[in-house]
């Protein structure tokens, strides 16, 4: 990779930071709440009384790192804004974090902030509208997205995320440039075509679905526009061209174990050796490096298999300074944890959660604001 490519993606990671996943369950027992409350000496400062919100924040999983990136974010902004505010980790089980959010309603939230588990199934989101708008309080949901029509249900509810499409639109650019520039080198076998996996991370979920689709296309459509085939995904027999995390939190181990079973069949020795790992977040991305790695690639000396990723952390920063990642594109979580406080301050002005995102990318017709992804060349 070039140095100024390498220069981008660096700044990138150092501005930004999955999108992750989730699988449902059940419980009657709420995890334990973490709780913050910001401190405030009018009399010494001058800085306004803390205010009578109290924001109850839901995360569908506490261990994803972009997570963990928007939490430390969301917290500093509550600490910011002098709200009370508790923090509840739904550690990828929807019956669990709806026990969370009733319970919180019940103790007195009066603003609730979603990470939902099960962000794709409205029923499940629309449960959580209607505990708001029956304790006649507002709903912002994040990161994952949930549908217009559940959105569209309340007047009190919103989301804050990315544009879903943006990811696997730039994934695909970054690849298909890169595949231009290193055609020889990535094609090891020799025989023309670029062999693929791709780790998609989960079923129904937004992010996931359009990274996966346009990150092939477009790479596909660079490619074919410089006179090279579409990329080949590894198994020819496969009916599907990607694999999920079975347990839907897009994870590094699930990477690892799928890559440490395909090279022990996909090889140099053989012909078939995978030649692009396509992977819709960091954690999956580092996982294959580091089956990779066991097998004797991507260690900053030899042979490496290019990595693409989604969402620019530090650790595949880390790993494109060292050689043994290519590339990401950065989501933020600063971003997403100022747009949800912005929505929040609105609320506690004029009691409307939109009455002041005019500098914000909004949707037409529904209240969600896109939190742009960072541009990598």
């Amino acid at each position: 990779m070039k140095l100024k490519k390498l220069s981008a993606l660096l700044l990138a990671g150092a501005m930004c930071v999955s999108i992750a996943a989730c699988s449902g369950g059940t419980s009657s027992t709420p995890a334990p709440a973490e709780t913050g409350a910001a401190e405030t000496t009018p009399a010494e400062s001058g800085a306004p009384a803390a205010s009578d919100l109290n924001v109850a924040v839901f995360y569908y999983n506490y261990s994803d790192a972009f997570i963990s990136n928007v939490r430390n974010e969301m917290d500093a902004q509550w600490e910011a804004m002098g709200v009370t505010y508790n923090n509840y980790d739904g550690n990828t089980n929807q019956g669990n974090q709806m026990d969370q959010i009733n319970t919180a309603i019940a103790n007195g939230a009066n603003v609730l902030v979603v990470n939902a588990v099960e962000a794709s199934a409205d029923e499940t989101t629309q449960s959580i509208v209607d505990a708001a708008k029956t304790a006649g309080i507002p709903v912002i949901f994040f990161n994952r997205e949930v549908s217009d029509d559940v959105v569209n249900s309340y007047e009190q509810a919103a989301f804050v995320g990315t544009d879903p499409a943006e990811a696997g639109h730039m994934q695909g650019e970054l690849i298909g440039n890169y595949l231009i520039e290193n055609y020889d080198a990535v094609d090891l076998n020799g025989d023309g075509a670029i062999s693929y996996v791709m780790f998609k991370g989960q079923e129904n979920n937004p992010e996931a679905e359009y990274r996966t689709q346009y990150s092939v296309e477009d790479a596909n459509a660079i490619l074919e526009e410089n006179g090279k085939p579409a990329l080949a995904y590894y198994d020819t027999a496969a009916t599907t061209q990607y694999l999920v995390d079975p347990n839907g939190s897009w994870s590094a181990a699930a990477a690892q174990d799928y890559m440490t079973t395909i090279l022990s069949a996909y090889s140099e020795a053989n012909g078939n050796m995978v030649e692009l790992v396509i992977a819709n977040n960091d954690d999956m991305g580092l996982g294959a490096i580091t089956a990779l790695e066991t097998a004797g690639y991507n260690n900053g000396t030899g042979t490496t298999i290019p990595v693409f990723t989604v969402d620019g952390l530090q650790g595949i920063v880390d790993a494109i300074s060292a050689g043994k990642a290519t590339g990401a594109v950065g989501q933020s979580a600063s971003g997403l944890a100022e747009s949800v406080a912005t929505l929040v301050k609105n609320y506690q002005a004029d009691g409307d959660l939109m009455s002041n995102t005019g500098d914000m990318i909004v949707d037409e017709t529904v209240a969600k604001i896109r939190v742009p992804y960072t541009t990598v060349s």
